[in-house]
């Protein structure tokens, strides 16, 4: 079952620097709303609550509910501006969306069976080259995460965006722009040997 997040908002109509430390003061962070066939709009949220709501991986790839006002809309959130040195949130942006329209999201990918792969048993480990990747495919179809399966890999393999396995309807634009973008996802490598003698580390030798 997917979760489901509510924002709640209010709209705002000053704009600026000022206005935004004023928001911010009054432990608010602004917003936008944008898309659609609407125009955009000012919004403003607690800081809190949608902090509460960035603890959960799922927020970032899932189709949102936010009320400005009591009027509620669907969206994704598009763009998060943090604080480069102190845990607060400046800024947010979210696109409007609907259940038939076309959407390009960053979904994280969730790896599965390390435990159980041969690589791993003989004593490789698992190096994870991606952690989210971009898709492209319906509102409706947005997946929470991806799911890619490592249990069947040896010591040397490599799997590339292409060997994924997609829920239906998704599909991953990079893999359209050439073969150079098809990247290597998840790697299983051998372990270091660290019991080599000095001169087969790159020591001198005894003359």
């Amino acid at each position: 079952m997917k979760e489901t997040f509510e924002i709640n908002a209010v709209a705002r109509s000053d704009q600026g620097k000022g206005a935004s430390r004023r928001l911010r003061r009054a432990g608010l962070v602004p917003g936008i709303i944008y898309g659609g066939d609407k125009e955009p709009e000012m919004i403003a949220t607690a800081h809190n609550e949608l902090v509460h709501h960035l603890e959960h991986e799922a927020f970032y790839s899932h189709i949102l509910d936010v009320k400005v006002d009591g009027a509620s809309q669907q969206v994704v959130l598009k763009d998060l501006q943090r604080h480069p040195a102190k845990p607060f949130i400046l800024h947010f942006d979210l696109q409007r969306v609907s259940v038939s329209d076309r959407i390009k999201m960053h979904v994280p990918l969730h790896f599965t069976g390390e435990k159980d792969a041969p690589g791993v048993k003989a004593g490789g480990q698992v190096s994870h080259n991606l952690v989210d990747v971009e898709v492209v495919c319906l509102a409706k179809d947005l997946p929470e995460f991806i799911e890619v399966d490592v249990s069947g890999m040896n010591v040397g393999d490599n799997l590339q965006l292409s060997d994924m396995k997609l829920p239906a309807g998704v599909e991953l634009p990079a893999l359209a722009q050439g073969p150079e973008h098809d990247v290597v996802v998840v790697s299983v490598i051998g372990k270091q040997r660290t019991d080599l003698p000095e001169d087969e580390e790159g020591g001198e030798g005894e003359a």
